[in-house]
């Protein structure tokens, strides 16, 4: 496979580069990838932004298409991470982009090249509605250290029932106030969008400095 094209922020001697995989409706520019990517960079990280082949069929005017294939997908995570070597890298992405990071990097521990740690933005634990169908046998095992930061109004796994995973000890799970799947709280809140991200941001730091 190619390597698909990759859009950096920050310093290139940062002590991680964090790569974030897209969502599965919007691209690597969208606002929200683009506010996290700015944010890190910020925060003395690079950030490396790309996008799985179904998105960049999109960008050069083909239809628009469902998301690849799991395979396809680990395999772009796969290139991804040779391109940018695995000693000092963070995956990690918007929902669908994070799942997969986290399945990538569990399949990492196996091969005896695992990546640095994981940072998962809107984790999807299942389809909105269908919590009896979780998507987290991988994590039950996971080794790499990881953070998932979640909304606690996300349809797509919330506190009461992440709760009950009995996900590993490595996960670090810090929960948004009144956020939804992109952490945007309702107004009645007092919140800002803007004070969820950078309050997201502020933990990414906080755990990629301990590590």
């Amino acid at each position: 496979m190619t390597t698909p094209d990759i859009l950096f922020d920050g310093p290139e001697d940062a002590p991680f580069t964090v790569a974030l995989a897209h969502g599965a409706g919007a691209p690597m520019d969208s606002p929200y990838m683009a506010a996290f990517a700015e944010g890190l960079a910020g925060r003395g990280y690079r950030a490396a932004r790309f996008e799985f082949p179904y998105m960049a069929k999109r960008r050069v005017g083909g239809p628009k298409r469902p998301p690849d294939r799991a395979p396809v997908l680990l395999e772009t995570w796969r290139t991804v991470a040779e391109a940018l070597g695995h000693q000092r890298l963070i995956v990690g992405g918007k929902s669908m982009g994070g799942r997969m990071a986290s399945m990538f990097a569990a399949d990492a521990e196996v091969g005896d090249a695992p990546v640095r740690g994981i940072v998962c933005l809107g984790y999807p634990f299942h389809a909105p509605g269908r919590p009896e169908k979780p998507r987290i046998d991988h994590l039950k095992s996971l080794r790499t250290p990881a953070l998932i930061l979640q909304g606690t109004r996300d349809p797509f796994g919330g506190a009461a029932e992440v709760a009950t995973y009995g996900l590993d000890p490595a996960i670090q799970v810090h929960w948004l106030e009144d956020g939804d799947h992109g952490f945007k709280p309702r107004k009645a809140s007092g919140l800002t969008e803007r004070q969820n991200w950078d309050e997201a941001l502020d933990v990414i730091a906080a755990f990629l400095g301990r590590l």
